[in-house]
């Protein structure tokens, strides 16, 4: 059966990477889609380009949407719909001054990025990377009482930076492995939130980290919250802290990490993303306490079908003439 097929007045689409295959199927359906075929970022040529001859974008992370971009002479591009939360990759300002509608899913993928986060605990708690290194390098001589010794969850305070969707899945999922939950966020959440959670909202970021077992990364990238890690609040942390990433890179420091792990001055890291990916700080690499994924968050298949079915949704109602549901400007 072949698959269906746009009528030629439809809207054109470029897919700078392949999803799904019930995504492209559906977005092939209702727009003249092209994609693409080898699912590397496309150059900037490329990009300027679309922004010429395609009517809407589909972005991901990998594609930089600056504000020159956004100026391109002669641009036909009305809408730029991310598929992903965040949208640190697009000036959203540049775009909204140009008149160009922004979009991103934000529902979608919370369930698979708080699973990711627990897994970043329990892997950097528990030493499974240091584990399972060991077993490949042929260099375990089998069990013994006092090898790997890591440390439980229950019990544990887990302090979560920002107090979002994905925070709360998190904070939901620690307190069923007995953790008790601290946070601290821009604005305080409801008292009703704050209660269902058993989460309680600490002062600064100082005092979070001075006080949590666990410190997890919840908010959004960008100039905001640059380095909102450093070594100051690397310092706060506990001997035995760890600290996990499944938000942006570019909210640690991460030299002043890979310092830090490195000298034992906090227990583990586990992270997924990284500051300047997919380069990873060199030191990094080669510490036994940190435990990096290469940027996971959302890798099952029901997110990321549901985030690239979000994405069309948004671009149906765009050209349809209504307002896209997850508009972000």
């Amino acid at each position: 059966m072949s698959e269906p097929r746009a009528p030629a007045q439809a809207p054109s689409l470029l897919v700078t990477r392949r999803l799904p295959g019930l995504v492209e199927t559906r977005l092939a359906a209702q727009f003249r889609t092209v994609l693409n075929e080898n699912d590397e970022s496309l150059a900037r040529g490329a990009l300027e380009a679309a922004m010429r001859e395609q009517d809407g974008l589909l972005t991901t992370i990998t594609d930089r949407i600056d504000a020159a971009l956004i100026a391109t002479k002669g641009r036909r591009v009305g809408i730029i719909a991310n598929f992903g939360t965040g949208t640190d990759h697009i000036d959203v300002d540049a775009a909204k001054l140009a008149g160009i509608i922004v979009t991103n899913t934000p529902d979608a993928l919370t369930e698979a990025t708080a699973e990711l986060t627990i897994l970043l605990m329990l892997m950097a708690a528990r030493r499974a990377g240091e584990g399972e290194r060991v077993l490949r390098a042929g260099e375990w001589k089998g069990w013994g009482p006092t090898q790997l010794i890591g440390q439980g969850l229950a019990g544990r305070t887990l302090g979560l930076v920002g107090f979002g969707r994905i925070a709360r899945r998190t904070a939901a999922k620690a307190r069923g492995l007995g953790m008790s939950v601290r946070y601290f966020s821009r604005s305080r959440a409801p008292a009703e939130v704050e209660q269902a959670l058993g989460a309680a909202a600490a002062e600064s970021l100082a005092d979070l980290a001075a006080e949590a077992d666990i410190l997890s990364l919840h908010v959004p990238g960008g100039a905001d919250t640059y380095h909102l890690v450093d070594r100051g609040i690397l310092a706060r942390m506990k001997p035995t802290g760890i600290l996990v990433n499944t938000a942006r890179g570019s909210v640690v420091d991460e030299a002043a990490l890979a310092e830090v792990l490195a000298e034992g001055r906090i227990a583990a890291a586990g992270l997924d993303v990284y500051e300047r990916e997919p380069e990873v700080e060199p030191m990094l690499l080669s510490l036994h306490n940190a435990i990096l994924l290469p940027h996971l968050g959302s890798a099952t298949i029901e997110a990321r079908t549901a985030m690239g079915m979000q994405a069309a949704d948004n671009l149906e109602d765009y050209f349809a003439g209504r307002e896209p549901r997850n508009r972000v400007a």
